[in-house]
């Protein structure tokens, strides 16, 4: 697996006195070593990317130990998104797709939206903090046609949190990149400026959405654009404050020791049933690696 690391993958930042802050996510060349360990369409990937970003991006505004997840079900031809990120910045994440529903979704050439690959289902924000600590996971129904609307529909819905999220993935000539900007709404009076009434804090938040709206694609995907430039770009006069960068990482966490011990779990007649010619091949579902277990030397479950 590749020892990457994205130094600055998460840019944190606030507008002086105003009720604003957010988040710059880029991914680099990080997107392209978890992206293309999967062999998927454009589309499928291009998704998997903006998940990946948005996940990252999201992660990065909590204070917890442990793993903070995006997952998607629905009942589309993509019918699971997943894309984690620990709170060390470990990134992974994978799309399961349905080859044959796929192929007949882009028959006619035209690029699907997230809404036409994942369906109608249920996206889950999960934040896991391991067995002693309460498990958190908020939940909103598949609304919008991209993973920009079915965010905003959460943070709307289950979180009341004024957001303005852009997501962004496509394939450069560099490669795959995908980004995210986060901006959201602070509550409260703290850290604002003292003539700062319920209006000016409404102005203050609409210019802000305003300038965040002339973001392209294109910039947020230029590795020769720093992201610091690109914010300054934007908020310079909005009395922007770079706040501390967060490194991000490639993250997959499969080991040979940890899938043995799931083989471990079952029976011998399923065990036997998973051998081909004497031998188990366990793929983990992220990063696509497959380990290979002898059959005799797993012993398996006893069945009681």
């Amino acid at each position: 697996m590749p020892d990457l690391v994205v130094p600055r993958g998460v840019q944190q930042f606030h507008l002086r006195d105003k009720p604003v802050r957010g988040r710059l996510v880029r991914l680099g060349a990080l997107a392209d070593a978890l992206l293309t360990r999967h062999d998927n369409h454009p589309a499928v990937t291009a998704l998997a990317g903006q998940a990946l970003a948005l996940t990252a991006g999201l992660a990065a505004a909590l204070k917890f130990r442990g793993s903070f997840s995006l997952q998607a079900k629905g009942d589309g031809p993509v019918p699971m998104l997943l894309a984690d990120c620990t709170d060390g910045g470990a990134l992974r994440g994978y799309a399961r797709a349905d080859a044959d529903r796929l192929a007949a979704l882009v028959a006619d050439g035209a690029t699907p939206s997230a809404a036409d690959l994942l369906g109608k289902g249920y996206l889950a924000f999960t934040c896991d903090q391991g067995p002693d600590m309460d498990r958190y996971q908020g939940l909103v129904a598949i609304e919008g046609d991209s993973l920009t609307d079915m965010t905003g529909t959460y943070f709307r819905t289950s979180e009341q949190l004024a957001t303005h999220v852009h997501l962004a993935c496509a394939k450069t000539d560099a490669g795959w990149r995908a980004a995210a900007l986060i901006l959201e709404r602070v509550a409260g009076a703290g850290g604002l400026g003292q003539a700062m009434d319920a209006e000016a804090q409404e102005e203050a938040w609409r210019t802000a959405v305003a300038l965040a709206a002339t973001l392209t694609d294109a910039e947020m995907l230029d590795d020769a654009l720093p992201g610091d430039r690109l914010l300054h770009r934007l908020f310079a006069l909005e009395g922007l404050a770079l706040d501390r960068a967060r490194a991000l990482s490639y993250g997959c966490r499969c080991s040979r020791a940890r899938l043995a011990g799931v083989l471990a779990g079952f029976g011998p007649e399923d065990l036997d049933h998973m051998a081909e010619e004497g031998t188990i091949t366990m793929t983990c579902e992220f990063c696509n690696l497959g380990f290979r277990f002898d059959r005799a030397e797993i012993r398996g479950a006893v069945q009681g």
